[in-house]
């Protein structure tokens, strides 16, 4: 999958908790996921955001080699919830950093359209339209006026009411994103060098927080600017308050928010439901304020992504849904059908990438769109509002990152030639050691270092998980209480 951005093969997976480490292995293409809480193998996604003309575009889905960050399309009309698509909608990514999705409708298409052409065609089909028209009118015309000579009355009806008289009843579509898109922002990051892009954001609480993708601010955290733009033009300046690159999160402070700010409630991800219908809002390909609509289609997803522009990587277990999302939707808020938060959009598996999830270019959805689970994506973002830095929780061991290998393991050495098992960290104690081969942690199945690495960051520090690992043939079970790791380091 791409993160947002477009075009950027998946860059190597970094040595993040536990601290992975690359394999000899050449990487086999992801498995595709086992039924029940087995996870999938890892999808290498692209991001959403969507990059600045100029720059080569990274993230595809909300956010590229790693997922792609994404915006919503607008969905047909109908009660709420819609029935299920008749085809799934893909992700989009979105974020600002270097050549991430959300690069510029310019950026996509560098020669533009050709107005001649595109006006001629336009004529045409109105001319022909008109002919038509005409011709069936005077038909009719005719034949009317030869059987009544003195027939004047009208042939048209008219509705009772105005589209803008009716009621939108509670619950539909239209009412939700009524309720959520003055909450949902535009947000443009331009480095210092120039370079950029678009994405979304959301509202997260009433004194001016934005909660968004890392990989939709990275270019301009360092010295860049930031802005977001409201559903009704407004424009505001913002500053980073704090990133955690391997969550993939960015909140953002407006700073001069105004006063009647009405943050999206959040909801609950861990009670979400394959089938549960979903909304999607964001600025696919730069078009802000796009809803569309679709369902959840997986959970637990195991998802590696990266903005292209650096050399680490983000893990998820995300939620999957096919409501159509596209580069410039990254950061963007997914909702279930009351209205709530519950996940953000982060990601796209690009058509264009084979057999891979990685890819390149700046697709668009094909129904495959992955976003980080709210209850995740807030825990971190107290972190960052509080400390301005993320903790993860660890193992204390260095895994291979290749996927579908049948487990993670863990590596005879670690980062830098580093010992692949802290001593007196957490895998020690537990009596994990080099070559042993990790297949289930709790109830999941374990295929692969990323997807350990995602699940593991589905808990805190201090919490005890149960570990299956293979050692000799033969198989062991130990409980792991999880040490921590604070920032990007």
């Amino acid at each position: 999958m791409n993160t947002e951005n477009e075009g950027n093969e998946v860059p190597p997976a970094p040595s993040a908790p536990p601290v992975p480490v690359e394999s000899p292995a050449a990487s086999a293409d992801p498995a595709t996921p086992a039924a029940g809480p087995a996870p999938a193998a890892p999808a290498s996604a692209a991001s959403a955001h969507e990059p600045a003309a100029h720059e080569a575009p990274t993230h595809a889905g909300a956010t590229a080699g790693a997922p792609q960050y994404a915006a919503p399309h607008a969905s047909g009309a109908g009660a709420w919830p819609p029935p299920p698509p008749p085809a799934v909608p893909s992700y989009a990514q979105g974020g600002g950093s270097g050549s991430g999705w959300g690069a510029s409708y310019a950026a996509q298409h560098p020669e533009g359209p050709k107005p001649a052409g595109r006006r001629g065609g336009l004529i045409a089909a109105v001319l022909v339209a008109a002919l038509v028209a005409g011709g069936v009118g005077g038909g009719i015309g005719f034949w009317a006026a030869d059987r009544n000579d003195n027939s004047t009355g009208s042939t048209t009806v008219s509705a009772s009411n105005t589209p803008a008289d009716l009621k939108r009843d509670p619950g539909t579509v239209a009412d939700i994103a009524n309720k959520a898109l003055p909450s949902v922002v535009t947000v443009e990051a331009q480095g210092g060098n120039g370079e950029g892009g678009t994405g979304t954001g959301f509202v997260y609480d009433t004194q001016g927080h934005i909660l968004t993708n890392n990989h939709v601010v990275a270019s301009a955290a360092d010295g860049g600017k930031l802005a977001v733009t409201f559903s009704d033009g407004k424009k505001y300046d913002a500053e980073v308050v704090g990133r955690a690159e391997g969550y993939d999160v960015a909140v953002l402070k407006l700073k001069n928010p105004p006063s009647n700010l009405k943050p999206i409630p959040l909801g609950n991800s861990d009670k979400v439901a394959v089938g549960d219908s979903t909304i999607a809002i964001g600025a696919p390909f730069g078009l802000s304020n796009t809803v569309t609509t679709g369902i959840i289609s997986a959970k637990d997803r195991p998802v590696t992504s990266s903005d292209g522009a650096s050399s680490k990587s983000s893990y998820m277990s995300a939620l999957q849904t096919d409501a159509s999302i596209n580069p410039g939707n990254s950061g963007g808020p997914l909702l279930d059908a009351g209205g709530a938060v519950i996940g953000i959009n982060s990601a796209i598996k690009p058509a264009e990438s084979g057999g891979g999830l990685g890819g390149g270019g700046q697709s668009g959805s094909i129904g495959l769109g992955f976003a980080i689970p709210v209850n995740q994506a807030k825990y971190v973002a107290q972190q960052l509002i509080k400390n301005g830095q993320a903790v993860y929780p660890v193992i204390g061991a260095s895994v291979a990152l290749q996927e579908n290998t049948g487990g993670a393991t863990i590596s005879q050495e670690g980062a830098s030639g580093s010992q692949a098992v802290t001593p007196n960290g957490p895998a020690d104690k537990a009596g994990l050691k080099p070559g042993d081969v990790i297949t289930k942690l709790d109830d999941t199945v374990i295929d692969s270092g990323p997807t350990l690495i995602g699940q593991i960051w589905t808990h805190k520090p201090g919490d005890t998980v149960e570990i299956t690992y293979k050692r000799d043939g033969k198989e062991h079970t130990v409980d792991v209480v999880l040490g921590q790791r604070k920032g990007e380091s």
